[in-house]
């Protein structure tokens, strides 16, 4: 008797663990894990929620990887980084696929790149190289036009961490 209920409450256990761990991942898709350089420095997960409250850049351009013009709407990397993006060093730009990209902090500037939360107005599922997407006004300055540039532009983005 004593071991049928044991086995029965490790299997409950075992269901609550399964039912969490799905909850976690389901999360992980959405939100976008931030960390910096140092030793306090610990990661901050930032929802869709989290990123429409703070200043937003909106505009139109091509980019290689879609048809037409479309507009992009986002918060701009050097604001989201605040005080981390003044450092020398790189930002690390990883992808839910685990890709990644590393951008030096002082290619930054204030309206360039963005991480874009919408795509034509829309958010963007994971389908559609969202939840979240490093993109530049291309069509603005030849500068954004370079190989290296659509290295940066990294989609399906889900963890930043600056490193010194």
């Amino acid at each position: 008797m004593a071991k049928a209920i044991y086995t029965h409450a490790c299997a409950l256990i075992f269901a609550l663990f399964l039912g969490l761990s799905a909850e976690v991942e389901a999360q992980s898709a959405t939100a976008l894990e931030i960390s910096g350089a140092g030793a306090d420095a610990g990661p901050v997960y930032l929802e869709l929620a989290d990123l429409d409250a703070l200043p937003q850049v909106t505009f139109e351009t091509s980019t290689i990887w879609t048809d037409g013009t479309v507009t992009f709407s986002g918060v701009p990397l050097k604001a989201l980084l605040g005080e981390l993006s003044g450092r020398n060093g790189v930002v690390e730009m990883v992808a839910l696929n685990d890709y990644k990209v590393d951008m030096p902090l002082d290619r930054l500037e204030d309206g360039a790149p963005i991480v874009a939360t919408r795509l034509n107005g829309e958010s963007m599922s994971v389908r559609d190289k969202g939840p979240y997407w490093v993109v530049f006004p291309y069509d603005s300055d030849t500068k954004y036009q370079t190989e290296t540039t659509y290295a940066w532009s990294i989609w399906q983005l889900n963890r930043l961490k600056v490193v010194d």
